[in-house]
């Protein structure tokens, strides 16, 4: 038996008038085609659940959208990757597919989740870049205790600030101001864009 969740209701009350009918219609034929899903909330979307996560739908300003969890193996070659979601902007019911085709997904999608199947690991991403600090920098930092402590206690990002704002000056006069700047900066263990971070 299906579960309806009123925050649902909720989400497509409060959305754009153009969006209403989109909500509705996909959230019906949800329920139509997988008579057992169970309707949730997350990442305040609301999403269908069935042995698992199987689909969400959002409304924005401008589009709503209907992601399938496990979609890359549901339409791998159909992907329209413009918005959120598999099916790209949806500003009217009639950018969707046919009833037809949504159930079919949305069968398929049951099937995956009944078969325990995964979405395969993503690859992982390649190595950081190596860090290059340049050696005046290094130098300068050497001359000042407390500043080559703190640039040691830094976080790799915030190393590179340092290190590529010094090495992208274009006149030597540029770079030694530049240099001098970050070594009293560090030495007070301020990120390079302090003036800029919330106190």
């Amino acid at each position: 038996m299906p579960t309806i969740d009123p925050r649902v209701d909720a989400y497509i009350a409060k959305s754009a008038e153009f969006a209403q009918p989109i909500l509705h219609h996909l959230r019906a034929i949800v329920h139509e085609a997988c008579p057992d899903v169970e309707e949730t909330m997350k990442w305040s979307f609301p999403h269908f659940m069935y042995k698992g996560m199987m689909c969400g739908m959002s409304a924005f300003k401008a589009h709503c959208a209907l992601g399938f969890w496990k979609g890359e193996l549901l339409m791998a070659d159909e992907a329209n990757r413009e918005a959120m979601g598999q099916f790209g902007r949806i500003e009217t019911v009639k950018d969707l597919p046919s009833k037809k085709v949504l159930t079919g997904y949305i069968k398929k999608a049951m099937k995956l989740n009944d078969d325990g199947i995964s979405v395969p690991a993503r690859a992982k991403p390649a190595e950081p870049r190596p860090l290059a600090i340049p050696d005046d920098l290094l130098a300068a930092l050497k001359e000042v205790p407390a500043a080559q402590q703190h640039f040691e206690a830094f976080s790799p990002s915030k190393k590179r600030d340092y290190a590529e704002w010094i090495a992208e000056a274009k006149t030597e006069a540029t770079r030694t101001r530049r240099r001098e700047q970050a070594v009293e900066w560090i030495a007070e263990g301020k990120a390079r864009n302090w003036k800029y971070e919330k106190c």
